[in-house]
C-alpha cells in the first residue's frame, strides 16, 4: 500500500533530521556557543521508565525510555552544571537571581514503572520528581487509549472499527498497522473524544482485549501512589481525570476536570496539589482559557508539551518541558536538548 509505505519513510526521515539537529546543537553546546539558550534551566518530560520490551509494533516507543538512560540523563545533568528541583519550587528559583540553571523532572501518567524503575533511580541521586495523575486511571474508569490501540493492533491482523461507519482496516503488515493507529489517533481527536475512546473501548472488547484491565496492568492504584509518595523525593500533581483535550472542551467541563483531578491527588495526599499537567499538552489540546482556569483554581505550575527552555518571563500556567524521548537515548542527546539550542534553531523556543 502505497499511503503507509510514505508514511513510514516520512516518519524515518523526520527522526533523521531531529537526531542531525541534536548533534549540531551538542556540537554548538560544546564550543561553549548560544550558552544563553539554555535560560534558567529546563523540566523534562518522561512517560514509561522501564527496560526495553521488545514488540513488533511500537507506535508508543517514544514515550519510554530505560532506567539506563535516565541514570545517564541525570549524570550528563549535573555534569552540565544543573541543580535538580522539585516542581514546587520553580517559581522561587524564577524569581530569584541565582544563575545556576535548575532541571525539573515530571512523569505523566502514573505508570507502575515509575514506582518499580524510575523512584529507585531519582533516589539513587536524590533527585525530587513530580508523577502527574489523571483519576480516571487511578480508579480504573478511564482507559489509556493509545496503549489499547497499540495491544489491538500487535494481535489482530485487520480490526473493525466505527468512523462515519464501520470500517475494516488491514493490520497484517507493520505499515498497515501503523497506518491503521494513526488514522484512529487522528479519529479520536476529530471528533468528541469521549465518544471515539468509547468506540475504541468497545472495538477491543469485541476482539478480545480488555482496555480497563489493561489500565489496571499499567497504572498505579491509590496504594501504589501512596507507596511512591512515602519517597520524601516524590510528589503529586493533577493531570484531569479522564485525560481529555481541555482545550476541546467547554468551560464547564474543562474546570470541573481540572478541579477534580486536583481533589482527587487530595484524598491520597493531604494536600491539594500545586501543579498540573494538561493532558497531551501541545498546541491544539490546551488553550489560554485553560491557563486561566489553571490560575483560577490556585495551581502555581502548569506544564504544557511545548518544547523549550525556562525564561524570568515564563508563564507559570503555560511552562513548556522537553521530552526525554525513547527514540534520543543518548547522553549527547540530553546535552543537546537542555542546551536549548536545536529549539532557538528551528524558532520553537
Amino acid at each position: 500500500m502505497e499511503y503507509p509505505v510514505k508514511t513510514m519513510l516520512r516518519q524515518v526521515a523526520k527522526r533523521a533530521a531531529i537526531t542531525g539537529g541534536l548533534e549540531a546543537a551538542r556540537l554548538l553546546h560544546a564550543t561553549g556557543l548560544m550558552r544563553q539558550a539554555r535560560g534558567r534551566g529546563a523540566i523534562f518530560t518522561l512517560h514509561h521508565v522501564r527496560p526495553k520490551q521488545a514488540r513488533l509494533f511500537d507506535p508508543n516507543a517514544h514515550l519510554e525510555i530505560t532506567p539506563e538512560f535516565l541514570d545517564t540523563a541525570i549524570t550528563r545533568l549535573r555534569h552540565d552544571g544543573y541543580r535538580f528541583v522539585a516542581l514546587d519550587a520553580l517559581p522561587a528559583h524564577l524569581a530569584s537571581n541565582d544563575p545556576q540553571p535548575v532541571a525539573v523532572f515530571t512523569l505523566d501518567d502514573g505508570y507502575r514503572n515509575n514506582l518499580e524503575h524510575a523512584a529507585p533511580v531519582f533516589a539513587r541521586h536524590g533527585v525530587p520528581f513530580t508523577v502527574f495523575v489523571a483519576g480516571g486511571f487511578v480508579d480504573r474508569t478511564d482507559i489509556l487509549w493509545w496503549e489499547v490501540l497499540a495491544e489491538l493492533l500487535n494481535q489482530k491482523k485487520s480490526v473493525r472499527f466505527h468512523f462515519d461507519e464501520i470500517e475494516t482496516l488491514p493490520t497484517e503488515s507493520l505499515q498497515q498497522k501503523q497506518a491503521a493507529f494513526d488514522r484512529i489517533a487522528a479519529f479520536i481527536h476529530a471528533i468528541d473524544e469521549a465518544t471515539a475512546v468509547d468506540r475504541l473501548k468497545t472495538m477491543a472488547a469485541s476482539q478480545g482485549v480488555d482496555a480497563l484491565k489493561l489500565t489496571a496492568d499499567l497504572a498505579l492504584d491509590e496504594a501504589g501512589l501512596k507507596t511512591l509518595i512515602q519517597n520524601p523525593l516524590a510528589s503529586l500533581g493533577a493531570h484531569t481525570i479522564s485525560h481529555r483535550a481541555l482545550a476541546r472542551l467547554s468551560d464547564d467541563i474543562a474546570r470541573d476536570e481540572m478541579d477534580r483531578s486536583a481533589r482527587r491527588v487530595e484524598r491520597m495526599t493531604g494536600h491539594r496539589p500545586a501543579s498540573i499537567a494538561y493532558p497531551y499538552g501541545y498546541a491544539g489540546t490546551v488553550s489560554p482559557r485553560d491557563h486561566g482556569l489553571a490560575r483560577d483554581l490556585g495551581f502555581t505550575t502548569a506544564v504544557t508539551t511545548q518544547p523549550g527552555t525556562l525564561t524570568d518571563t515564563v508563564d507559570r500556567t503555560a511552562l513548556p518541558r522537553i521530552s526525554l524521548n525513547g527514540h534520543f537515548q543518548k547522553a549527547g542527546h540530553v546535552s543537546a536538548l537542555a542546551s536549548g539550542i536545536a529549539f532557538k534553531l528551528t524558532g520553537r523556543g
